[in-house]
């Protein structure tokens, strides 16, 4: 069955001398895989392997069949030309980021429509952004995409629940056993972005690039601790370098 909607990029691996398997995050079906045959043949002018870069977003005509695990993709386009998102180091980090995230957290064959409307609004946003205003958008994906997959920490900062605790995925009375550890101060500032949901508010929400990373680290901690799914992100490492400078 034909299917128009829209998709994101997640992840494309090699097939073959031509080909590409590629997951995407689709409008209507959720996570999907597909072939793409002879999308890495080299042609004058050409370069159709190029659209299936991380991030990036895609109008689609699909093949659907019911209960086959990867289908096919008879058109796609671009949805949106980025201007410098894989070009620049920074903002490419925090896409690669951002795109291992959700590959790792959604669930397959799941429609997530705020969640895919989120996304498709996310990244044009950070590419847009100028570079120095991006330092806070990991750690806004992070709280913002689990807020929408149902894996939002417990509670709120306030002088009786000053402690993050990950062992108990929250806001807590009592000084963590759990490590990662993180001061009050962190737990005030991770409060703020749980109650931030628009891009003006992010842009001047400071915090030091310590602080920054304590909090994806507590919240990488936590995930793992609450999700069956995430494991090893192996992209952090970069992000640790590129927001520290």
């Amino acid at each position: 069955m034909l299917q128009k909607t829209k998709g994101i990029v997640l992840r494309a691996i090699k097939y073959g001398e031509t080909s590409l398997v590629v997951t995407l995050f689709t409008a209507d079906q959720g996570v999907q895989a597909f072939m793409v045959q002879g999308v890495r043949k080299t042609t004058k002018g050409s370069n159709k392997a190029s659209y299936f870069q991380p991030g990036m977003l895609l109008d689609l005509v699909m093949y659907m069949q019911p209960g086959k695990n990867i289908n096919r993709l008879r058109e796609y386009q671009a949805g949106y030309m980025y201007t410098d998102l894989h070009g620049d180091v920074v903002k490419n980090s925090i896409l690669l980021f951002c795109t291992e995230i959700m590959l790792r957290l959604l669930p397959e064959h799941a429609p997530l429509p705020e969640l895919f409307d989120f996304a498709s609004d996310f990244f044009p946003m950070l590419d847009s952004m100028p570079v120095k205003q991006t330092a806070n958008m990991p750690l806004f994906f992070l709280v913002q995409c689990s807020r929408l997959l149902g894996y939002e920490p417990r509670g709120r900062y306030t002088t009786e629940t000053p402690h993050l605790d990950l062992q108990q995925g929250g806001f807590s009375e009592h000084t963590p056993v759990l490590a990662p550890f993180t001061s009050d101060e962190d737990a005030r500032a991770l409060n703020a972005f749980l109650e931030t949901d628009d891009y003006v508010s992010l842009k001047v929400t400071a915090m030091s690039s310590d602080m920054r990373l304590r909090l994806i680290d507590w919240y990488i901690s936590y995930l793992q601790q609450h999700t069956q799914h995430l494991g090893n992100v192996r992209s952090l490492q970069i992000l640790r370098v590129v927001l520290h400078q």
